[in-house]
């Protein structure tokens, strides 16, 4: 029984004209539409078409009765089953249904895996273009552009890649005064041609950031961090190199030819030797430490297999590889660019932090090295390679060679020699010789006629005999056939004690050739170098001194450099 304080209940009633008549109803509710629902003259409801005229099951909007279908006929003629009689069914367009939506659209009308018969099939799939952009069928899109192309701009819209001066418009925090970026090696060294490929700033950074572009030169691959150690540890940047060698060597390290410990001349006697440089003795130190399990492998330059004697980074693992990349390639191969163990890890079953490695490379890469590993820094991919070298061979020099220029011009274009028929090139006595396939001598001129091919920055290097390095070894003071080896320090001395008995030696020959080119060498290093040449100044030389001697433009991160 209902209280006063119940509230009221209503029976319910049949829908009046399909109203509710508890629900009171208003002027603007009985003009109301529903959003989405088309409005009809007719009775009954209405299907409208969804994508074109005959996207459905007939040509026209079609009625359906508001009555209903009778139920004893089945769904009805409106409905498209099979419950009906053939005659009940409405015609359709080629007897099929047609799905709506973008599928529908792009075959025309039809799904494209539906057959005349309205029979579903398999889905086809087309592969996707590599490289292009590539549209969809029935969207119209004419021939795909470049998936990098900008698309829709407005006319007057210039959306260019900023240069670096953005980085000033981004904030306004005032940046420290030792702040240095590689835009300033880039500014400094590359740009200015004076980059001699040794790698050093890409197995500094602690980012990655620095990879090698396809001229061989050193390039931004990501966001530099402005750590400052690409630019400290570059040999022609920041590093004094001269300083580098009174730390490694000690005080008598800058006289002379240096300080070592002991001179031989010497050669391998085994068959190989014949297609090595001169005695082939550094490979023959490479084989003995490696069999002796001193080391685990040894970065060395390997002639690439696409261009005939171009050098290219290779880490070496077994004395069959090192007899097959014996001798001497006259390039570059940005040598310490190449010590991430990611690159090589199939060669070696050792964890990186347990492997040993020996080097071999131009003075200034053996300059490199020696400055990363006095640091405790974190050199990212490249740290565990850069604490492996435990064995650094440099070979004499006094430049190195642009391969195109050297190769390609001077000695293909200007000379007529077909590289594919070189079989050895040499520099000695002042002369570049040059062997073809059988042996036979095809060219003998003086290097000088080729000095238009070195690297620039090879000008203003005063290091001809690797002053950092453990071992040196050279053509120059030793006879025909036979390798001037010049031992600087304990490991080296290790080094050549394994494998002496190995060799055919005897003293150096003539100590005073190799001591008046360095002396040759300096000289021309002083004349080129733009900045004092000072063993006891500090080891790094900050950019701004840089720009001080060289000119050049103070933070050019900040400008559109």
């Amino acid at each position: 029984m209902a209280t006063e304080d119940d509230p009221e209940l209503v029976e319910d009633a049949p829908a009046v004209d399909g109203r509710d008549p508890t629900v009171a109803e208003t002027e603007a509710d009985s003009e109301r539409t529903l959003p989405g629902v088309p409005a009809t003259d007719s009775e009954g409801t209405s299907v409208p078409p969804m994508s074109g005229d005959d996207d459905r099951t007939r040509g026209q909007t079609e009625t359906i009765s508001a009555d209903g279908p009778d139920a004893d006929d089945g769904c009805g003629p409106s409905c498209g089953c099979s419950s009906g009689t053939e005659a009940e069914r409405p015609a359709t367009d080629g007897g099929r249904a047609i799905a709506d939506g973008a599928g529908a659209d792009a075959a025309g009308g039809t799904p494209t895996n539906v057959d005349e018969n309205g029979e579903l099939g398999d889905i086809e799939f087309t592969e996707p273009a590599s490289g292009k952009s590539q549209p969809l069928p029935g969207e119209g899109r004419g021939d795909p552009e470049r998936p990098d192309e900008r698309v829709n701009l407005p006319g007057d819209a210039k959306l260019e890649t900023p240069g670096y001066g953005i980085r000033a418009e981004m904030n306004d925090i005032e940046e420290p005064d030792d702040k240095t970026w590689f835009m300033e090696l880039d500014e400094g060294v590359i740009d200015a041609g004076r980059c001699i490929q040794c790698g050093t700033c890409v197995a500094a950074c602690p980012s990655d950031s620095i990879g090698i572009g396809d001229d061989g030169l050193p390039e931004l691959v990501k966001m530099c961090t402005g750590c400052s150690l690409c630019w400290d540890f570059c040999p022609r940047g920041g590093l004094r190199y001269e300083r580098q060698w009174k730390i490694t060597g000690g005080e008598d390290n800058v006289k002379g030819a240096g300080d070592p410990i002991t001179e031989f001349s010497a050669r391998v006697e085994e068959d190989w030797r014949h297609n090595s440089q001169d005695g082939g003795v550094v490979t023959g130190v490479l084989i003995r430490l490696m069999e002796e399990g001193e080391i685990d492998g040894a970065l060395i330059a390997s002639e690439s297999d696409e261009e005939p004697w171009k050098a290219e980074g290779f880490m070496a693992t077994s004395p069959a590889e090192l007899k097959e990349n014996t001798g001497t390639i006259y390039n570059q191969t940005m040598a310490l660019g190449h010590l991430d163990f990611s690159k090589w890890e199939d060669k070696f079953e050792k964890d990186w932090e347990d492997l040993s490695l020996a080097l071999v490379g131009t003075p200034c890469e053996i300059e490199g090295i020696s400055a990363l590993q006095d640091f405790q820094w974190e050199y990212g991919s490249q740290e565990e390679g850069v604490r492996a070298i435990d064995y650094k061979i440099a070979l004499m020099c006094t430049k190195n060679f642009n391969y195109q220029q050297l190769i390609g011009e001077k000695i293909q274009e200007e000379r007529d020699i077909d590289i594919d028929d070189v079989g050895k090139m040499d520099v000695l006595h002042g002369k570049l010789m040059i062997d073809d396939l059988e042996g036979n001598r095809i060219l003998e001129e003086d290097i000088e006629n080729f000095h238009d091919a070195a690297l620039k920055g090879c000008d203003e290097c005063a290091d001809f005999t690797g002053f950092c390095a453990d071992l040196t070894v050279g053509s120059v003071g030793s006879s025909d056939e036979y390798s001037s080896i010049i031992i600087r320090s304990e490991q080296g001395l290790d080094a050549w004690n394994l494998t002496k008995e190995h060799l055919d030696y005897h003293d150096l020959e003539d100590k005073s050739a190799i001591g008046k080119l360095q002396g040759w060498d300096k000289k021309k290093a002083f004349e080129a170098l733009e900045r004092p040449f000072d063993p006891d100044a500090p080891r790094f030389i900050e950019y701004s001194e840089h720009v001080e001697n060289y000119g050049g433009e103070l933070n050019p991160h900040e400008a559109d450099h």
